[in-house]
């Protein structure tokens, strides 16, 4: 148990360090704006308590506020997220239901099933993220292009970052 809070310290440490220092820094032509810190929400385990999710998305969400000086935007975008992944996760689940202990992982569940959930929550995110941003619908079109250009590249970051640090196989 223990040893499970100190990676999730660990993974939300290192995750807000590379979004804070490496990826805000990063915005090509202006419109693709990488957001990897979303992944710590996305790999949260299913067990967790709908309260508690919540309120880790709202901690990491005001943690990246608080560097990025977006004024609750983040956190607006990642109470959101988390508010539907149990929603999304009871959509997509297995037709016996999640195993305990199996993560929400490639490893765990498979591509096709992590590509789907991670993409929708993904999109939603940045959907809420850029258009709390822009603020006017005066915009429409072109924000909706830097919500589906920054959502493939942060799927990208999210797929690599899976695949370089797999979890462990289930057995």
């Amino acid at each position: 148990m223990l040893n499970n809070i100190l990676r999730h310290i660990f993974r939300f440490t290192v995750l807000v360090l590379i979004q804070i220092f490496v990826l805000n820094n990063i915005q090509l032509g202006g419109f693709i704006n990488p957001y990897l810190y979303v992944l710590f929400i996305l790999l949260l385990p299913f067990e967790i308590p709908d309260w508690l999710l919540l309120f880790i998305a709202l901690v990491v969400g005001l943690t990246i506020d608080m560097f990025a000086n977006t004024q609750g935007m983040h956190a607006a975008a990642t109470v959101f997220m988390a508010f539907l992944r149990p929603f999304m996760l009871s959509l997509i689940s297995p037709r016996d239901g999640y195993e305990f202990g199996t993560k929400p992982s490639i490893a765990h569940m498979g591509f096709t099933w992590f590509i789907t959930y991670a993409s929708i929550l993904v999109f939603l995110h940045h959907l809420l993220l850029f258009y709390i941003e822009v603020f006017r619908f005066s915009e429409f079109f072109r924000t909706f292009f830097r919500v589906i250009v920054s959502s493939l590249f942060t799927l990208v970051l999210i797929l690599i970052t899976q695949f370089l640090f797999p979890a462990k196989k289930p057995r």
